[in-house]
């Protein structure tokens, strides 16, 4: 597949996604349709769609590509997506009533009414960093693809790329914002979904395989260990940790994140976004077992075929993120070349202009106050699309310079940088709903959430010494929140009336 038709492949896609902004946002561009949708999204397009969102480029491309990784990673990653299947249903049934009950725009305003303003701020301070440094990694995956596979070819740098492809989403976003991307989510999770399941189907007739005779192929390799019990529970796979972690790294970055609360708080009620969140999570883990098999039939064909792992331009090491791209825009037809970039692209593009969406409304309504009443003007829609430029320029920074520093999978590298950013958030929420008859010092709350993450970071590089060997993965993030939860106890007192929220 050629650069120029990958180029004008793009084109024709993003065409498409400004056409539908401009038919959604033409009746209604104001901050209700931005920041809520006007609370009428159909459930079961909000569930199409988050798929879209919880995916991205990373699940697309980095999820197959570490199956096959020199860790001994195999199908390792599901039994994470079983935790994150247990953290869905905990934010179905503990978190959505109590945004729904609350009247919730912000999240974070939970916060405030439960602990004051010092913790609000830091609250919505903490989604601010996490979701910016989280959207410039999954971003910046499919812009290594691009750049690799269409732009070196015209000689343009990275950083133009990087430029190109955020111009382009707040191209789209910024005027109908939440209305929009309610809609161009669907769309786009369309071509996620059918690309995993044509790429499946391209690679099998590659190789002559049948549905019934890809599974056995996929069964019998090396490839498809999912449950990993024999290690000591200290070891990084093992099936208690990944549980554990996939757990509340969901309860955290999807139930406490604004990004896809928001889209929820789109619903007309509780029970529509509740049937949104259980259909979601049904397809969202099937979805995940087809992305491991793709993983599992790539390295299989890639070892026939005697095709090596790619290696990062900049740092010369091998990158298993770079083989899905490889193979597909390399190794295979046109066709198959065409649905993995809409798949890419789509995957990628969902998450990013979802969460710009999500950062420029959590900034205007929790620093600036635009849910008030009395922020009605048309001067709050100006400051909204400047707050909205202002993200892409902060994501623009955080991916140039992950860029000079990254040699390693992009899926660990957000998960791992989550344990960090969204421990605190854990602790605080969990806090104010299980501890009720408490009142928390509001000052010092921010200072906890500074060193949290401090301590979780001294703990985790002398782990091995301090627990006999142990060595923390993803349920670092517990442990990062049990530490902000004890701090704010340890300093706070007990309360004369219970608190109702």
């Amino acid at each position: 597949m050629t650069p120029s038709t990958i180029l004008l492949l793009i084109i024709i896609y993003f065409g498409t996604l400004f056409y539908i902004s401009h038919r959604v946002s033409k009746k209604d561009s104001g901050n209700e349709a931005f920041f809520t949708a006007n609370k009428n999204s159909k459930w079961y397009l909000v569930a199409f769609g988050m798929i879209g969102t919880a995916l991205s480029g990373v699940t697309f491309i980095s999820v197959p590509g570490e199956v096959g990784a020199a860790s001994g990673e195999q199908f390792k990653y599901f039994q994470f997506v079983l935790g994150n299947a247990l953290g869905f249903i905990v934010i179905t049934k503990l978190l959505l009533p109590l945004y729904y009950r609350m009247n919730l725009t912000s999240i974070y305003s939970y916060i405030e009414h439960r602990m004051g303003v010092f913790s609000y701020k830091t609250a919505a301070s903490i989604f601010l960093i996490s979701r910016t440094i989280s959207s410039a990694f999954r971003l910046y995956l499919v812009v290594i693809v691009l750049q690799r596979f269409v732009f070196d070819f015209y000689d343009i740098p990275f950083a133009f790329t990087v430029l190109i492809s955020l111009l382009l989403i707040f191209s789209y976003t910024y005027r109908g914002g939440l209305k929009t991307i309610i809609i161009t989510d669907t769309l786009q999770t369309f071509f996620l979904v059918t690309s995993v399941f044509l790429t499946i189907n391209f690679i099998c007739d590659r190789m002559d395989l049948s549905a019934i005779g890809a599974f056995e192929e996929v069964k019998n390799s090396n490839y498809s260990k999912i449950f990993f019990f024999d290690d000591f529970i200290g070891s990084k796979f093992h099936f208690v940790k990944q549980i554990l972690g996939g757990m509340f790294v969901t309860i955290a970055m999807t139930g406490l994140d604004q990004d896809l609360m928001q889209k929820n708080l789109s619903c007309k009620n509780i029970g529509e976004a509740q049937k949104n969140m259980f259909t979601f999570t049904g397809i969202f883990v099937i979805i995940n077992i087809f992305f491991l098999s793709v993983g599992a039939l790539l390295y299989i064909y890639a070892n026939k075929n005697g095709i090596a792992i790619p290696t990062d331009l900049v740092t010369g090491k091998p990158r298993t993120d770079l083989l899905f791209p490889e193979i597909a825009l390399n190794h295979l037809a046109l066709i198959p070349a065409i649905v993995f970039l809409l798949g890419i692209i789509a995957a990628t593009f969902a998450t990013t202009d979802s969460a710009l969406t999500a950062l420029t409304t959590s900034f205007c309504v929790d620093f600036l106050g635009m849910d008030k009443a009395e922020n009605t003007s048309k001067n709050t829609v100006k400051t909204r699309h400047i707050v909205h430029i202002s993200f892409s320029v902060l994501i623009f920074f955080v991916i140039i310079i992950f860029n000079t520093i990254n040699d390693s999978s992009v899926v660990g590298m957000i998960f791992k940088v989550a344990s960090y950013t969204y421990g605190p958030l854990l602790g605080l929420y969990a806090f104010g709903l299980f501890q009720k008859s408490r009142n928390v010092n509001d000052k010092l709350v921010p200072i906890i959430c500074l060193l949290s993450p401090f301590f979780t970071y001294l703990i985790n590089e002398n782990s091995k010494l301090l627990f006999a060997g142990y060595v923390f993965d993803n349920e670092l993030i517990v442990l990062n929140g049990l530490i902000t939860y004890l701090g704010i106890y340890i300093t706070s007192k007990r309360s004369a009336e219970r608190i109702s929220f």
